[in-house]
């Protein structure tokens, strides 16, 4: 996909007349123009971008947003353990997961998921969710980069699996917590 952003004076009637760009106007009374084009196979295809719309709703979007944040504490805390205080790669990763849970708990469950509910089996499957995603993710790098980089030191393997396990981390635990965790309850209509 790409992106162009014009500033423009005149706008020549076929962009405004195409699908795919938009008209932004400015304070001061400037236009932007503003296209995206997606080449598939040769083609101009804008219909990938209204697909790519609903796989990419705003829920995604906030959890991104509260997601940058606990990266940046977690990891933090994470390569500060290890690297400074050397601790081990488990009880290193360990303490960005737990850093970072008690952030994401609280900002995913009231602003990105706008989750409602007072029982604690909401606390519960969070608790269960990030565990199972950070056993999985963390446990797979481990085993992945030891095989792919044993040439390495020890503490580059484990540097590397570290940022490959919280990549790993990050895409189940979106789906932990939307669809399992966090997940509204349907009600029967009575």
């Amino acid at each position: 996909m790409i992106l162009r952003l014009f500033y423009v004076i005149g706008i020549d009637p076929f962009w405004v007349e195409n699908p795919a760009c938009r008209i932004l106007s400015c304070k001061k009374g400037c236009k932007i123009l503003y296209c995206y084009h997606v080449r598939i196979y040769g083609k101009e295809d804008t219909d990938v971008i209204e697909k790519l719309k609903g796989k990419l709703d705003i829920t995604f979007l906030k959890f991104v947003l509260v997601g940058v944040v606990n990266t940046v504490v977690g990891t933090a805390v994470m390569f500060l353990a290890y690297n400074l205080l050397h601790l081990s790669y488990w009880i290193s990763s360990a303490a960005n997961y737990i850093v970072g849970s008690i952030c994401s708990y609280f900002l995913n469950k009231y602003f990105t998921f706008q989750n409602k509910s007072k029982s604690p089996v909401v606390i519960l499957k969070f608790i269960l969710n990030i565990t199972v995603c950070y056993l999985i993710a963390y446990g797979g790098a481990k085993k992945l980069i030891l095989l792919l980089l044993s040439g390495l030191s020890t503490e580059w393997q484990d540097n590397i699996a570290m940022v490959c396990g919280m990549g790993l981390f990050v895409i189940l635990n979106y789906f932990g917590q939307r669809f399992f965790a966090f997940k509204e309850e349907k009600r029967e209509e009575e």
